[in-house]
């Protein structure tokens, strides 16, 4: 039976009640893309709260903050780029309101967006293909700190044991994910409080070694401040906006569950962390190199903490990607392809691998796919600005079961089964922050401000204004306006 507790963000209502079987951490999930019934319904939102923490207390922050320092950045400055970019966080929360008002995840929630067809689209390029690289990308940082684990224990880490490595890492990461909502939240509240244990200790070591009176030896001004600070504000927030999947985690929550706090505990569980290890990274940068991050902590942490700093990284990449490998799953589901989504989530894994292989061993590949999602901020901004807008001109309701209505006489059918709205606002968006990108090339307008990057800004605006103008009378956002 379902109880009532008071919660810690207001507005918030508790539904704890006994998970259904199709949704518990011991059984391999039974949903994929279709529609949660009501009654198979629970959680409270701030379960959300562990998700985004485990997935983002990562390497990866680490990275990222002592790269503003190393661009030139003070460290007040690239304090405050990091605390501005991990806002988005703020739409990664709006966007997970949208999961149990239909019931469904993010693939299928976009059909209101881009139509049944254009939405599959969307799914094989800003879902599938993205998220791939992405699972390529962590699996090959997890990968090099556990080849230094290895190495400690008296190992060589030759090719063999680097297959071997990165095979078993990718297998403990599908594992979670094939297994599915449940298990992710249930695993990820322990994981999370190990994490901070690690990087606790790892923040008394930064903040002991690192100068707080650390200036660049050439200060800034002007345009090339500006410029700076927007490509550090861009490089922080890439990471939440790639996350147009949060409704796949938030989904099961009762359709009752109050929208402040889901967007609260996703939001929350993301920020935090990202600015506590970012900061950290920041901090660093200004005591060891951090062009060598792994190897320069090392040289500050105890010797004893070492193996379990590695560890550390290694666990932290196998909860993001856990998270990223079951989008990708749900994603080639969405795209039409019949399969369960077990299947869908190893076939994703098995590419990935594939792919961090090819990259770690044999070619430069994974440092292209890195280059290329450098470039990918251009889609992603648009994107989640549409979906965002896409909640606001609907005001949050949206009808699961039409949703999941592939058919032509679908609503969500629209012309030939393409929403021309969201086709044109994502095309226009992409088109307008071209025009700003400064990364591997320089746009025309962003040469024309001597290199300043305005893509993520203009091209997130352009996308949603276009989108409200075109979808102001679409039947079905009046419809869904008509039942707030």
């Amino acid at each position: 039976m379902a109880s009532t507790i008071p919660d810690p963000l207001p507005g918030a209502q508790d539904a704890r009640v006994t998970p259904p079987a199709a949704d518990r951490p011991g059984r391999i999930e039974a949903h994929g893309i279709d529609h949660i019934p009501d009654g198979e319904r629970h959680g409270h939102p701030r379960e959300l709260f562990s998700v985004w923490a485990a997935a983002n207390v990562n390497y990866l922050s680490l990275v990222i903050g002592g790269a503003l320092v190393l661009m030139g950045l003070t460290l007040v400055q690239a304090v405050a780029v990091i605390v501005v970019g991990n806002l988005f966080w703020l739409l990664t929360g709006l966007l997970a309101t949208s999961g149990p008002a239909a019931g469904a995840p993010s693939e299928v929630i976009t059909r209101a967006m881009y139509g049944v067809m254009g939405n599959r689209v969307n799914n094989a390029i800003g879902g599938w293909l993205v998220s791939v690289c992405y699972f390529a990308l962590n699996l090959a940082a997890a990968a090099t700190a556990a080849f230094a684990l290895v190495e400690k224990t008296g190992i060589t880490a030759n090719t063999p044991v680097k297959v071997a490595v990165i095979v078993v890492i990718a297998a403990l990461t599908l594992a979670i994910s094939v297994y599915g909502h449940a298990l992710i939240i249930k695993l990820y509240l322990p994981i999370t409080l190990v994490l901070v244990g690690v990087f606790t200790v790892v923040a008394f070591a930064v903040l002991r070694h690192a100068d707080f009176s650390y200036a660049p030896a050439a200060k800034l001004s002007g345009v090339e401040l500006w410029g700076l600070l927007l490509a550090g504000t861009t490089l922080i927030a890439s990471g939440p906006l790639s996350y147009t999947t949060s409704a796949d985690f938030s989904r099961y929550l009762p359709r009752t569950s109050s929208k402040t706090a889901i967007i609260g505990w996703t939001a929350l569980g993301a920020f935090l962390p990202s600015v506590i290890v970012c900061s950290l990274g920041a901090f660093a940068a200004t005591a060891v190199d951090m062009t060598d991050p792994q190897t320069a902590l090392q040289t500050i942490l105890p010797g004893w903490f070492t193996p379990v700093f590695l560890l550390a990284l290694v666990l932290g990449t196998i909860s993001i990607n856990a998270l990223t490998a079951y989008s990708a799953g749900l994603a080639l589901q969405a795209v039409g392809l019949r399969i369960r989504r077990t299947v869908s989530v190893l076939f994703d894994g098995a590419v990935a691998v594939a792919l961090t292989l090819y990259g770690l061993l044999v070619s430069n590949f994974l440092d292209t796919v890195s280059n290329a999602l450098q470039v990918i901020v251009v889609l992603i901004g648009p994107l989640m600005a549409v979906y965002a807008t896409d909640i606001a001109l609907r005001r949050g309701r949206y009808d699961g079961i039409a949703l999941s209505d592939e058919t032509p006489g679908s609503p969500f059918w629209y012309t030939a089964g393409v929403n021309r709205a969201g086709a044109l606002a994502v095309a226009l968006g992409v088109t307008a922050a071209s025009l700003c990108v400064n990364t591997l090339y320089t746009g025309p307008v962003a040469g024309a401000l001597d290199g300043v990057d305005l893509s993520l800004p203009v091209g997130m605006v352009v996308a949603a204004l276009v989108y409200a103008l075109l979808m102001r009378n679409d039947r079905t956002a009046l419809a869904a306006r008509a039942q707030a």
